[in-house]
């Protein structure tokens, strides 16, 4: 039985400062503005496997989404978007009050400091059964599957474009409450870990109203995205719990434990699962948190900056601008945010600027009762909002009254001669498209989709990056299939009668397979359990195995090849960044990324490499 939340305001507000004040003094100084006009979305281009040429476009999609605003997944797909994504960061996943571990329940929001304590939306997430119409595939939902909703339909997007990984991000600004008590110890960290690998990574759903399961939701999401707003800072929600003298190193320690129970479960699979995270802006909540030890970066994949939120009708006199790129001279406020000193707070802090991504917005924050198209102008109140006052998707304000534009600030806003809105723009869009190439950055993320059902700003960041210089990201290949165990001795001589050859058909990842069909795929023969496209067999649930075979001879192996001097011999007890090298079983590797345990030549896939 479905579950109605009572609000959903405030689920995504990541505002920069924690408290409201009002800014006195409103000295204007003159900006080279441009009156513009809305221009037509760009074509989508088309993404790589596992980046946009070398970048990344993460969007997030809310879960709440599927009611009011309508969005559901399977828009993505038709409206092109998919094709300019890397990821898409599903939102939010919550950590239970009383266990301190992921779970998924449905019991509504709440306000005040307890409002969060056991909430959440399983029928959005696997509940909820989509009509042929609705579903990514095109095929209704039955009453009997174990696995519908939102987390079904990323299945079926996942499988239809491969380029596009769905990750859990846990927390937001509402559910961001229990995470300093579950990273306050070991043990905490290793319970709070194990349970979210549990829930999102293996898909141990819980049974609710028919739907759910062991496994019910395997292979749905590729990484966890972490949304702690914010460790060792009283700026996020109230209610929230704040260590301000310990959290910093309990989040760093939290990050270590994410990242090794990942990589531990990753390799018995052949696969690396991404960790992420959402970042920051305001550099004393970097600080706070140590947001800037670059040690935490060796756990991460990457990190998406706040670019986001910088100002809005929290102040409901002041207009401004929420996502400025650089400082704004008329800015009259004591403490003043733009995006360029955030990036540069980490950039200069010795984190690597491939690991950053820029946050940008899909909607605006606006005022009313504004009598200067000039920003920071009086105001009298917060501007009408379809679900917030004061906030609004970008496709209701494309169009309103007259679009200005100040490429020295890198900002955009709307002026109707009462409301003000400050937003991104297909202009802004571009302008920080080309700051993300020039500062050498990972990419951008949205938040979030359905402020922009077209996809059309999306596609205009990702027409920049696909058109700009080849970027500098390097995502981990994922295997085909599971990794074994290499045998002590390898044999010198072939077997003398080869094995039979598959007879089944290749397996295709851009053809429709039904339940039934028999293929044929690196040596094996598959089954398909139910329609599936774009499953890899071997790795992934509708493929079920049949016989193994081949349809080569195995070759007598090469010579042990020297060892490079000077490298340590591998210990299972050390921890390795990337870059070290090792010597094992004669011979030389070299670490991708930060591992412990991980014994080379044991996984084609795994952290080492040979040299």
């Amino acid at each position: 039985m479905k579950t109605s939340r009572t609000t959903h305001q405030g689920r995504g507000l990541r505002r920069i400062l924690g408290v409201a004040g009002a800014v006195a003094g409103a000295a204007l100084i003159a900006s080279s503005l441009t009156t513009i006009t809305a221009t037509a979305a760009p074509t989508a281009v088309s993404a790589a496997a596992s980046e946009l040429n070398g970048y990344r476009n993460v969007g997030y999609f809310v879960q709440w989404g599927v009611y009011a605003r309508g969005y559901k997944v399977k828009q993505i797909d038709t409206s092109g978007t998919a094709a300019n994504l890397t990821a898409i960061n599903y939102s939010f996943g919550n950590i239970k009050n009383d266990t301190l571990k992921c779970f998924i329940a449905n019991k509504a929001q709440g306000t005040g400091p307890t409002g969060s304590d056991g909430a959440g939306d399983a029928w959005a997430d696997f509940g909820m059964g989509y009509s042929a119409a609705d579903s990514v595939s095109g095929v209704a939902d039955t009453w009997d599957q174990p696995l519908a909703g939102s987390f079904n339909q990323l299945k079926q997007l996942k499988a239809k474009h491969p380029n596009v990984k769905p990750i859990i991000s846990l927390g937001g600004w509402t559910w961001s409450k229990n995470f300093s008590k579950a990273a306050a110890t070991d043990a905490s960290r290793k319970a709070l870990v194990s349970s979210c690998i549990d829930l999102y990574i293996k898909g141990n759903l819980p049974v609710i109203d028919g739907r759910g399961g062991t496994g019910a939701a395997a292979n749905v999401f590729d990484g966890i995205d972490i949304d702690w707003e914010w460790p060792g800072s009283p700026n996020g929600l109230e209610g929230n719990y704040v260590d301000t003298a310990n959290d910093a190193r309990n989040f760093k320690a939290l990050l270590k434990e994410f990242r090794t129970q990942l990589d531990a479960y990753g390799a018995t699979i052949g696969k690396h699962y991404t960790l992420s995270a959402f970042l920051p802006a305001n550099t004393a909540d970097i600080a706070s948190g140590g947001w800037n030890d670059p040690e935490i970066f060796t756990y991460l994949d990457y990190g998406n900056i706040q670019g986001y939120d910088l100002w809005g009708a929290w102040d409901p006199t002041l207009t401004g601008h929420q996502g400025n790129l650089y400082k704004d001279p008329a800015d009259p406020r004591p403490k003043k945010f733009d995006v360029d000193t955030a990036v540069n707070a980490y950039i200069n802090a010795g984190i690597k600027p491939s690991q950053l991504g820029l946050g940008l917005a899909a909607y605006g924050r606006g005022w009313q009762g504004a009598t200067k198209s000039t920003p920071w102008g009086p105001a009298t109140a917060a501007a009408p909002g379809t679900y917030e006052a004061g906030n609004e998707d970008y496709d209701k304000l494309k169009t309103l009254g007259t679009e200005y534009y100040d490429a020295a600030v890198g900002a955009a806003w709307r002026y109707d001669g009462n409301q003000w809105w400050s937003y991104d723009s297909p202009r802004t869009i571009a302008q920080k498209a080309d700051y993300i190439v020039a500062k050498g950055l990972g990419g951008g993320m949205w938040w979030e989709l359905s402020g922009n059902k077209d996809g059309s700003l999306v596609g205009t960041l990702a027409t920049k990056l696909k058109a700009a210089k080849t970027g500098p990201v390097t995502t981990p290949t994922t295997p085909t299939t599971p990794p074994t165990t290499p045998p002590t001795t390898p044999p010198t001589t072939p077997p003398t009668t080869p094995p039979t050859a598959c007879s089944a058909p290749a397996w295709s990842a851009t053809a429709v397979y039904t339940g039934g069909t028999v293929v044929s795929y690196s040596g094996n023969e598959y089954t398909a359990k139910w329609w599936t496209q774009g499953n890899t067999p071997g790795s992934s649930d509708p493929w079920s195995l049949t016989k193994s075979c081949t349809t080569t001879t195995p070759t007598t192996p090469p010579t042990t090849p020297p060892t490079t001097p000077g490298a340590n011999a591998w210990s299972a007890t050390a921890v390795y960044v990337a870059g070290a090298t090792v010597t094992y079983g004669g011979l030389t590797y070299k670490a991708s990324w930060w591992t412990q345990g991980d014994t080379p030549g044991t996984s084609p896939w795994g952290p080492w490499k040979v040299v």
